[in-house]
């Protein structure tokens, strides 16, 4: 019966509230159970509990009232401001002001190599084939490896002011590099030099999914110039096009319509290029397809070239495949001409577009004369020039400077000419 009557006040002590000053004494002989305190502190604790309940909707229903004030007084100021300020905003913008020239030094969309197959023109140390993709049209090299280096094998004659653009789809699945590019310079001709700082000296362009990487460097040097950015990096199982014009020191990189990095000295005095390779990182690349790859001279003398020659060929008007419709990376060119125009305002231009021979005859003739119209449209558009000092044309494929039978041939075809009338 005993342990009945404890288990009994054993269940009654749990079952009861009480805080930490609560006091229980037990004496099991005279079956008393005592509880100094406990009722008191209850009381207390319920007590303390609504006041802090009154005092919580208390400061809600003040917080609720301040803030319909603020409110109020911040409608009623924005009431009364004037229209025009309303209407003001910060705006940014960062726009392509690179010129590409009128010289091709390389073009390469391996449109001349079969499927399966490593391209003609490069050599590496590691595997790669073309292939082509469903998101994209032509043939891609396709860096199929996450270690090695892929090289264009000839020598390039690198001018001090030129530009590299091309395609690259970054693989999903893989380490956070897509590619690094390299431009190097060696005084002995070497096929494929994999140190990590090829020739003797250059600079290393490491293309990410998540930032921009540059390094300038000398064999005889025990230093790097280097630069990052992360505005704009390239995107994984889609086709980005990136733009590089180098300066002498000074290097721009352009993605996505905007100028990513600038440095205006990401290389060592001195340095001259004549290689460039494709590197993926063991451990930190995932492999990409690369295509469309293209040098060019940059910033050619266009006042000179159009009021003393009478004939400007520019490759810095750029449109989709079989598209007329002018690309943002044209801006630079553009802004170019239309300054021209506006310093010479007794000029007149005709604006004529020109493709190469791939497809029909009729087709190329009917784009290249929308080409020309576009171009013509845009200078009005966007440049404020007057559309009666602008005519347009199209030949097609009729007046070729190169022969149609190299990828850089027909480059130097696929061009807008403006001519002084």
């Amino acid at each position: 019966m005993k342990h009945v009557i404890a288990l009994f006040i054993v269940v009654a002590m749990i079952g009861l509230p009480c805080t930490v000053n609560g006091q229980i004494k037990l004496d099991l002989k005279k079956k008393v159970l005592t509880i100094d305190n406990v009722k008191k502190d209850v009381k207390t604790e319920q007590s303390k509990n609504t006041q802090q309940n009154k005092a919580s909707g208390q400061n809600q229903t003040n917080q609720q009232s301040q803030g319909t004030k603020v409110a109020d007084e911040a409608k009623a100021n924005s009431d009364s401001k004037p229209e025009t300020q309303e209407q003001v905003s910060l705006q940014s913008s960062s726009v392509y002001d690179f010129i590409p020239g009128d010289k091709v030094i390389l073009f390469d969309d391996f449109s001349q190599d079969a499927v399966g197959d490593f391209p003609a023109l490069w050599t590496a140390n590691a595997a790669g084939e073309i292939n082509t993709l469903n998101i994209a049209p032509g043939k891609w090299l396709n860096l199929n490896s996450t270690d090695g280096n892929y090289f264009i094998l000839k020598s390039i004659d690198f001018p001090k002011n030129f530009i590299i653009e091309f395609d690259i789809v970054p693989k999903k699945i893989g380490g956070r590099i897509a590619a690094g590019l390299i431009l190097y310079g060696e005084d002995k001709p070497k096929e494929m030099d994999v140190n990590p700082h090829p020739g003797t000296g250059g600079i290393l362009i490491s293309i990410e999914k998540e930032r921009w990487n540059t390094m300038g460097y000398k064999t005889s040097e025990n230093s790097t110039i280097n630069g990052s950015s992360v505005i704009n990096p390239v995107e994984p199982e889609k086709v980005n096009h990136v733009i590089i014009w180098a300066q002498n020191r000074r290097f721009r990189i352009y993605h996505k319509q905007a100028k990513v990095l600038d440095m205006p000295t990401n290389v060592f005095d001195g340095t001259k290029f004549n290689r460039l390779c494709f590197r993926l990182s063991r451990g930190a690349s995932c492999g990409s397809y690369i295509s469309n790859l293209r040098i060019t001279s940059a910033a050619p003398d266009m006042r000179s070239k159009l009021l003393t020659e009478g004939k400007l060929i520019s490759y810095g008007i750029y449109f989709d495949v079989n598209k007329d419709v002018v690309k943002p990376e044209s801006y630079g060119t553009l802004k170019e001409i239309s300054t021209v125009l506006a310093e010479n305002p007794e000029v007149k231009v005709k604006i004529v577009g020109h493709t190469d021979s791939d497809g029909a005859d009729p087709a190329n003739l009917d784009l290249s004369k929308r080409r020309g119209a576009s171009v013509r449209s845009e200078l009005v558009k966007n440049f404020g020039v007057d559309a009666s000092r602008l005519e347009s044309d199209g030949l097609g494929e009729t007046q070729p400077v190169a022969p149609n039978d190299t990828p850089v041939n027909k480059a130097l075809n696929r061009r807008v000419e403006f001519i002084k009338l």
